[in-house]
């Protein structure tokens, strides 16, 4: 019971994304000549729209690339939290060492933790003080579930909501940020690209306006560009550890009970013996007359699974493809971009930072222009 009502209760806040994506465009209009730090922007957009849904309200300034804090905090937090998860630790692999934490990972994990702590500690006892049952967010679903969690009736208890909020903030804001970050450098490295996006964002759009969660359906060559930025970049590029519950063999290969699996989702994407020309970015190969124009992200076809797959796919993945559509639409039909420091896009830094999820080593730092009517960038009222 309570995973379903949380996760209709994300899938049902489509006008949150709006809103905020909104309020992005708005900060990039006001940038001027200012060079802005896209990743920043993106962040702040996607935790102010998780947070919408999750506790009822924004959790940052909407920032106008000037930088924000709070902002610069949580985004370190989130990004040290996927590289010590993404470390090779020497106790996971020789278990007699592991008391002594030789590396520092559980000294610092422990670190980390109290400061997450303290931050969601914070947002659920201002909630409780605060919302008085006018929002329904998912805090308030959880708050109000408290003993009877199940239908049967078991606790929830403080700790277990704050796990529960870790696991929505962390999964659900780097890892959509990062794509659509990796989405526009590459485009900006592709003009040709770049030019038959903005043309279709135009036919289906119009100048007038900023598109829509509406427009998305139409929008077909935008979706074979964000599939093959899934593919090149996924957000998770292993897939989270998974431990076999009994021996087993596959393809020859005898898996021990207890054994750790990661499912090497990077390498997948990048196989040659799948993927013709394999390092090239051709969005063109998932469009009728492509190689794979059936292929989709949603954990169907295994040639490229950035969610997952089976019983344990991503339960975000409806809300991070909507997020990831309808921000890269808007940021390619609202503006047109130049690198920062006369940066041409051949000399783009495309080099990935290691961690559990894929970030790219350098941050995007661009000068936006406005190409739509100025009524369009008209801030929301949220």
């Amino acid at each position: 019971m309570l995973k379903r009502k949380t996760l209709l209760l994300i899938d049902t806040n489509n006008f949150v994304t709006q809103e905020e994506v909104a309020v992005l465009a708005h900060s990039l209009a006001g940038a001027g000549s200012k060079t802005v730090n896209l990743a920043q922007l993106l962040n702040i957009c996607t935790v102010n729209a998780l947070g919408r849904v999750m506790v009822g309200k924004k959790l940052f300034a909407d920032g106008s690339g000037s930088g924000d804090a709070k902002a610069d905090e949580f985004k370190e937090m989130v990004v040290e939290m996927m590289v010590l998860a993404g470390v090779f630790n020497i106790g996971d692999f020789i278990p007699a060492l592991e008391w002594l934490d030789l590396q520092g990972v559980a000294a610092k994990m422990k670190k980390l933790h109290k400061r997450f702590d303290a931050f969601l500690t914070a947002i659920v006892e201002d909630h409780k003080k605060s919302s008085g049952g006018k929002h329904v967010d998912m805090l308030t679903t959880l708050l109000s579930l408290k003993e009877d969690a199940d239908g049967e009736g078991a606790q929830l208890t403080d700790t277990e909501i704050k796990a529960l909020l870790l696991n929505m903030f962390t999964a659900g804001t780097d890892t959509s940020s990062s794509t659509v970050e990796w989405a526009i450098a590459e485009l900006l490295r592709h003009p040709k690209i770049l030019a038959q996006v903005q043309q279709e964002l135009d036919q289906v759009a119009g100048r007038d306006r900023l598109v829509t969660e509406l427009d998305l359906p139409n929008l077909t060559y935008l979706q074979a560009v964000i599939k093959e930025t899934f593919r090149l970049h996924p957000s998770t590029p292993l897939s989270l550890p998974r431990m076999a519950s009994e021996n087993c063999e596959i393809n020859g290969f005898h898996i021990p009970k207890g054994a750790t699996l990661l499912v090497n989702v990077w390498a997948i994407s990048r196989d040659p013996e799948q993927w013709k020309d394999p390092l090239e970015f051709r969005p063109e190969r998932f469009l009728p007359g492509g190689e794979k124009p059936h292929v989709d992200v949603r954990g169907n076809d295994f040639e490229v699974i950035p969610f997952g797959a089976g019983r344990r796919i991503c339960a975000g993945m409806s809300l991070g493809l909507r997020m990831v559509h309808l921000m890269a639409a808007t940021l390619v039909h609202a503006f047109d971009w130049t690198l920062a420091d006369g940066l041409t896009p051949e000399k783009l830094n495309m080099d990935e930072a290691y961690g559990l999820t894929l970030q790219r080593a350098a941050p995007l730092m661009v000068h936006p222009r406005t190409r739509l009517a100025p009524h369009a960038y008209k801030a929301s009222s949220s």
